[in-house]
């Protein structure tokens, strides 16, 4: 009996062990990267006390007043909003036409060969560059904002969607040329979840890469977002408000990863279960 009980108890012990969430697992080695870069800024701020230039590497304690302060009224949540809605029109845009070429590239020959010097072409100029000829052409508002987005995040899902395409096993595709499938047929069983988790990998670099985009866009022309934020605070030598702002870009690029990340869960653990 004691035998049983035993042998009972063990596996009971190792399941929830295993039901452990990972974030959970790691999340102490987070807090240490957390408290070490909080470390490095302190040990900054101590050796720059002394000089001249103190003023360029303000206490946490000053960004964190500033950065509250910046909440409390609202200024945050707005320009944030903005940067937010700009990242996600881009997003959707860069990613609806990385599906379209990056399938077509996959399948077609004729359009590989015209489309990927383009590709290669447009990805070789810096972002940077195209951002005020694209302000000139959309206008300073919200469009010129989800272009440049979109262009960042293009690239990394186009290679990821076009990778996954021609990593799909041929047998496979024989076997449903055999059985004689509609194309719909094929893309529903086949292609989707043949691509999955590639165009996850490369969703989850756009998603952070669309905060990228969103700044710069607002750098060249912009009255309001997180980037203009920056460049307010460029201009007026505000060092805290600069901090706030751009500890709020990595708070959104966070939360951003780690929600694409969830859905990427999910969605293999779906195609896992063979739904």
């Amino acid at each position: 009996m004691d035998d049983q009980l035993g042998t009972g108890s063990a596996p009971t012990y190792r399941a929830s062990k295993r039901a452990l969430p990972q974030e959970l697992r790691r999340a102490p080695f987070y807090l240490l990267s957390v408290a070490f870069l909080f470390l490095v800024w302190q040990v900054a701020v101590v050796l720059t006390a002394e000089s001249a230039r103190r003023f360029l590497v303000p206490t946490p304690s000053a960004v964190a007043t500033t950065l509250l302060r910046l909440l409390g009224d609202g200024t945050i949540a707005r320009h944030a909003g903005t940067t937010l809605l700009e990242m996600a029109l881009g997003l959707g845009l860069g990613m609806t036409v990385a599906l379209i070429l990056g399938y077509g590239v996959a399948h077609s020959r004729p359009v590989a060969y015209i489309l990927e010097p383009v590709i290669v072409v447009s990805q070789a100029v810096p972002i940077v560059a195209l951002a005020p000829l694209l302000t000139v052409w959309f206008g300073p508002g919200l469009a010129s904002k989800v272009v440049v987005c979109a262009l960042t995040v293009f690239f990394p899902i186009l290679v990821s969607v076009t990778t996954g395409l021609r990593n799909i096993d041929p047998r496979q595709t024989d076997m449903f040329r055999m059985l004689e499938a509609t194309r719909m047929q094929v893309l529903r069983h086949l292609e989707i979840p043949g691509v999955l988790a590639s165009f996850l990998s490369g969703l989850k670099v756009g998603g952070t890469l669309a905060a990228i985009g969103a700044v710069v866009g607002e750098f060249v022309a912009s009255s309001k977002g997180l980037g203009y934020l920056v460049k307010q605070g460029q201009n007026l030598y505000d060092l805290p408000r600069m901090f706030a702002a751009i500890l709020t870009l990595m708070a959104i690029a966070v939360a951003i990863y780690g929600a694409l990340t969830l859905l990427e869960r999910l969605l293999l653990r779906w195609k896992r279960a063979g739904v």
